[in-house]
């Protein structure tokens, strides 16, 4: 278990991080559309998530679904999230990480790259599981793209976070966030759970890692000193 709760990291360059906040404002708009909206639950996740056998053509949906072109829910599955407990934990990781990796790259830029890093999760996990039919819904693949780019950006920054049960530690960027990845690492090949899509977490990582180097501004002065300090003297 690895929950962020704060990086104290200040904004270099936006006045406010306008897109993380728009992203978490329409997540939460769809998860109360989904389960309080005039439209059952089953089909706006059917309708707007990503099914795999569906996107390679191998199966259908019934007359009406999906609700948008099959590529297109490589998109729209963001949105959507199966739970409260679910939406608030990816809400948590875009709040914290997001808002500095939008800074580095600006709303435009990051909002492309949160997409890209989203669709890329949605293909790894098809990829994985071509046959599947179930829906694949969540932020949690692009949010984990987020979470490369900041480990790229800001890897010596200081972050407070809860471990394993619930112990606050202050540990460097590197070492949470390579915690957090090691267990996503682990689930995707060990744990034989079916309704967690590891492959698109791991997808979305990588698609992170490539696309930040391309999409950050030429020089960001707050990275070139936090990437210039000693792990001491990080805050």
């Amino acid at each position: 278990m690895f929950l962020p709760l704060h990086d104290g990291m200040p904004l270099s360059y936006l006045r406010m991080p306008a897109v993380v906040r728009g992203l978490i404002g329409l997540c939460v708009v769809a998860y109360g559309l989904t389960f309080y909206g005039p439209i059952h639950e089953d089909w706006v996740v059917a309708g707007f998530g990503l099914i795999p056998a569906v996107l390679f053509g191998t199966e259908g949906l019934p007359d009406g679904l999906p609700f948008v072109p099959e590529w297109a829910t490589l998109a729209t599955s963001i949105v959507l999230h199966g739970s409260l407990l679910h939406l608030a934990g990816n809400m948590l990781f875009l709040w914290v990480f997001g808002d500095n990796v939008e800074d580095a790259m600006g709303h435009g830029r990051f909002l492309a790259f949160f997409l890209l890093c989203g669709a890329a999760a949605g293909l790894a996990h098809a990829v994985a599981s071509p046959d599947s039919t179930r829906p694949l819904i969540g932020a949690s693949g692009a949010v984990a793209g987020v979470v490369a780019a900041y480990l790229i950006l800001y890897p010596r920054v200081r972050l407070w976070a809860l471990f394993l049960n619930g112990i606050p530690l202050k540990v460097p960027a590197y070492g949470a966030i390579g915690f957090w990845f090691a267990l996503q690492l682990a689930a995707a090949f060990l744990s034989g759970d079916e309704g967690v899509g590891w492959f698109a977490h791991l997808g979305g990582f990588v698609a992170g890692a490539i696309l930040t180097p391309l999409m950050r501004r030429r020089y960001d002065p707050v990275v070139a000193r936090v990437a210039a300090q000693e792990p001491s003297a990080s805050r």
